[in-house]
């Protein structure tokens, strides 16, 4: 079992509803990130900006990105996650994807959609967490919204790493920085946010500040400008913070209804 997992956040814009653009930008950047990355995190909606118009996105889009990640993963031996526009049917699904190196992938669809853009008039809600064992980590991958519900995230599972992919508007930042410090106190749990930067077709703007917190909330990277940032996440170490403070063990239970 792996004790420690060399990750890369992709802090970047995004080109507004065109898949192919984005994907020929990221393959760059990813093919660039150091040799020892073993997981590399994209924002949300990687391939077109938070767009409340997926009509306008080819339905072979999200099978075409996924095996574009699959590709990328084996050839690179590394992992790649982010969240995409997936139609299924008649129906849009905001889609995080947890590709490995072997191809396999692990889908989560976003269970809050975000209601003052009307995504939830747009895109299904999903029902279901999704916890990947990785390179002996226990991740549990959740999209943007969801950062704001904590019953949600609660860590129940005993994950080990919380991820938050989004397209978070510079306005609110303040409450993106603290609520991903406390998902991680809370949890006792790294956590992960990785926000895009940016102006999008619709005039939003992100201010970025991805950043990787320790389960005491401490800071193992940051920035607000358009970068990769790098962070080396320590099993051994978190367990051992785990043992001495067992704030897990008092959590309260309860029954979460659909």
């Amino acid at each position: 079992m792996a004790d420690k997992m060399n990750i890369a956040l992709v802090q970047t814009p995004l080109v507004w509803e065109d898949p192919a653009g984005n994907r020929n930008v990221l393959e760059k950047i990813i093919r660039g990130t150091r040799k020892d990355t073993e997981l590399v995190i994209l924002p949300e909606m990687f391939t077109t900006g938070f767009t409340m118009t997926p009509q306008h996105i080819a339905k072979g889009e999200g099978p075409k990105t996924i095996k574009w990640m699959q590709n990328l993963a084996r050839e690179l031996n590394l992992a790649i996650a982010g969240s995409i526009v997936f139609q299924d049917g008649d129906n849009f699904y905001n889609r995080l994807c947890f590709v490995t190196p072997d191809r396999s992938v692990y889908t989560y669809d976003k269970r809050h959609t975000f209601t003052l853009a009307g995504e939830d008039k747009v895109y299904q809600a999903g029902r279901e967490r999704l916890i990947v064992s990785f390179k002996g980590f226990r991740i549990c991958p959740l999209v943007c919204y969801d950062l704001r519900f904590p019953v949600w995230s609660r860590n129940t599972e005993n994950y080990d790493l919380l991820i938050y992919v989004a397209n978070w508007p510079a306005p609110r930042v303040a409450a993106w920085d603290i609520l991903l410090k406390a998902r991680a106190v809370e949890n006792m749990s790294y956590c992960i946010g990785v926000n895009r930067i940016g102006t999008d077709h619709t005039g939003h703007e992100y201010a970025g500040h991805s950043a990787v917190y320790d389960a005491l909330g401490s800071t193992l990277a940051y920035s607000e400008e358009e970068t990769v940032l790098y962070a080396t996440l320590e099993k051994e170490k978190l367990d051992k913070m785990r043992g001495k403070l067992k704030f897990l063990q008092d959590r309260d239970a309860f029954t979460l209804q659909p």
